[in-house]
């Protein structure tokens, strides 16, 4: 059994590390409301942007309207632009989203390459040995579309140039600060339905469409929004996945204060163990000397 020495200086380690632990908790609280702040105010956008371009992609002859929109009859490669966080201590949220990649891609028909977006992803992706052809990490704590937006750019410029025919976005869904989703969507080409659907970020839209009139005319505007909203997606999916991220690694410091409270209270009840014992030695000595000296 360790001595009383040891037991209080372990006892103080594990109160130290209870204290960062906590400390970590209070930060990704903080982070994970600002988080959350930058999710909603761009769902706004992404939501009008969709309805916008479903309303072209519904117009007939749309795989001639725009390069982006055209389902390709043969398809030999794929991308998957992936989304992970920088930093560990965030539980399993890292590892869950790279074991839904490689459930959902691993056998896949076709060659896959990867986009990894955050440190994390790519070197798990790298110790899987996939095939990465770029990575973006160090992203700011609350990235600009701008930021996010050469993301979007590569993938399109990808699939324009047909070095893939089709593109897809795995990230991890925020529900709420207990839940959170790993969770694919195709990217390009563009589809209404089916499995992979690029859907809005807000509350499904109900009642009659909008009428749309195009100035100058439709192919100009489907150049510039096609691309961008293409660049949107991405850049609504790191806002999530930062979300979830944060969420994920609040609870999970959490989880750790608790465990190393619980943990001080076995070390603590052990050490009265041991404290104890070794005043009930030190008595039975001084009684055993006493008896002794008395028999003399």
């Amino acid at each position: 059994m360790a001595s009383a020495r040891e037991m209080r200086l372990r006892i103080r380690s594990v109160k130290n590390i209870s204290q960062v632990t906590r400390a970590l908790e209070t930060v990704s609280a903080s982070k994970v409301r600002k988080a959350i702040s930058a999710v909603t105010a761009t769902r706004s956008y992404a939501t009008k942007a969709w309805q916008v371009l479903r309303h072209v992609a519904e117009q007939p002859g749309r795989d001639n309207l725009h390069p982006l929109l055209a389902n390709r009859t043969t398809v030999n490669k794929t991308l998957v632009v992936v989304v992970t966080g920088d930093r560990g201590l965030a539980g399993a949220y890292n590892s869950n989203v790279i074991r839904f990649v490689a459930s959902r891609f691993d056998n896949n028909p076709v060659p896959v390459k990867f986009i990894a977006v955050g440190r994390k992803g790519r070197d798990l992706l790298f110790r899987r040995r996939k095939n990465v052809m770029a990575d973006f990490s160090n992203l700011p704590a609350a990235p600009s579309f701008a930021d996010v937006s050469a993301i979007g750019r590569l993938a399109v410029d990808e699939f324009m140039k047909g070095e893939v025919d089709e593109v897809f976005l795995v990230y991890t869904d925020f529900i709420n600060m207990a839940r959170q989703v790993a969770t694919v969507k195709k990217l390009l080409p563009l589809e209404l339905d089916g499995e992979g659907l690029v859907e809005d970020f807000g509350h499904q839209h109900s009642g009659p469409n909008a009428a749309y009139e195009y100035e100058p005319d439709m192919n100009e505007i489907l150049d510039e929004i096609i691309p961008r909203f293409t660049a949107l997606q991405v850049y609504q999916a790191v806002l999530e996945s930062q979300a979830s991220e944060h969420a994920a690694r609040m609870i999970a410091m959490r989880n750790a204060t608790d465990n190393a409270k619980e943990l001080v209270g076995a070390l603590q009840l052990a050490y009265n163990k041991v404290r104890q014992q070794t005043i009930t030695n030190d008595i039975l000595d001084i009684v055993g000397g006493a008896e002794a000296l008395a028999a003399k």
